[in-house]
């Protein structure tokens, strides 16, 4: 007898939810999902079925099949330029943006005098939009009443630094990077911050130094800091539009895969399957970025 009670009260009774509770959560989850199903879900199926027609918006839809990834492919002279220019814009960000913005966190979190004001100063230009940091790269860049030019005395026969399409992609890339450094030197500001102190104490009994320490112990642990940075990276570099858009509308050696896609849907062409099949290829390979980083996570879960 004495075994019954203790029994039940071991056990947390199961709570059966009311008709209220499940219309609270059908309201809270439903709203969400439909919203995304619909602004984000919907177009990008539809934009999956659409790169498999030739539409032009107005007339019948018509079913060519791969037609467009092969004229894509094979004799759409804007496409490979744009690919090499943002896997470009991926290099530069990954490889010269990050490690900067890495680099200035680690100062940062050394506790500099004024450190305040800098991450103030460094973080300001994430607050942008990339269309303002093209109008920000015009003032700075331009010919004629450019910042630059201005500064170093080149008047006489001034450099076309946006004009120039073998110039004009570093020079976005710089403006590109302005802004993205301050948003990794945030992300790895947080995570220097959660690294363990008494794992350099640790280090510098044993002997290490600050290099060392950095490079075995601090950022190992900044692992799930560099993932994310990563991930962003090429999100970063897959979406790049407004910038070059507000600098000369994606020509002239800067083309994008964005643009393409702009001007295909929306251009006087109107070619929408055309360009559907251009958003495909960028979403395939953004997803495959997407689908590593989850797998990564996943096994990270499963060995802890």
């Amino acid at each position: 007898m004495s075994l019954i009670p203790a029994r039940r009260t071991g056990r947390r009774a199961a709570r059966r939810f009311t008709g209220r509770d499940l219309a609270v959560l059908g309201v809270l989850l439903g709203i969400p999902v439909l919203l995304d199903a619909a602004i984000v879900w919907g177009p990008t199926l539809a934009s999956v079925m659409l790169s498999f027609t030739g539409w032009d918006g107005i007339g019948d839809i018509k079913w060519v099949g791969t037609q467009n990834y092969e004229n894509l492919f094979t004799t759409y002279p804007q496409f490979w330029p744009a690919a090499r220019h943002n896997l470009l814009w991926l290099a530069f960000l990954g490889l010269v943006a990050a490690p900067f913005g890495l680099l200035l966190a680690v100062l940062i979190d050394r506790g500099v005098r004024f450190s305040r004001f800098y991450q103030s100063t460094l973080y300001m230009p994430v607050v942008l939009s990339l269309a303002v940091v093209g109008f920000i790269a015009q003032l700075v860049f331009s010919r004629d009443q450019g910042a630059l030019n201005a500064v170093i005395g080149d008047t006489g026969s001034p450099t076309d630094w946006l004009g120039d399409p073998d110039l004009n992609i570093w020079m976005v890339l710089l403006a590109a990077a302005w802004r993205h450094t301050g948003y990794v030197m945030i992300l790895y500001l947080a995570g220097l911050k959660a690294v363990d102190p008494s794992l350099k104490e640790a280090a510098a009994i044993d002997g290490a130094g600050e290099a060392q320490t950095f490079f075995r112990i601090v950022l190992p642990t900044l692992r799930p800091v560099n993932v994310i940075v990563g991930v962003i990276t090429v999100i970063e570099s897959l979406r790049a539009f407004d910038i070059v858009y507000a600098v000369n509308h994606g020509r002239n050696g800067l083309e994008l895969l964005s643009v393409l896609v702009t001007d295909n849907i929306i251009g006087e062409a109107s070619r929408i399957g055309f360009g559907s099949a251009i958003a495909v290829v960028m979403l395939v390979v953004s997803l495959g970025f997407v689908v590593t980083y989850l797998v990564q996570e996943l096994r990270g879960e499963k060995n802890r």
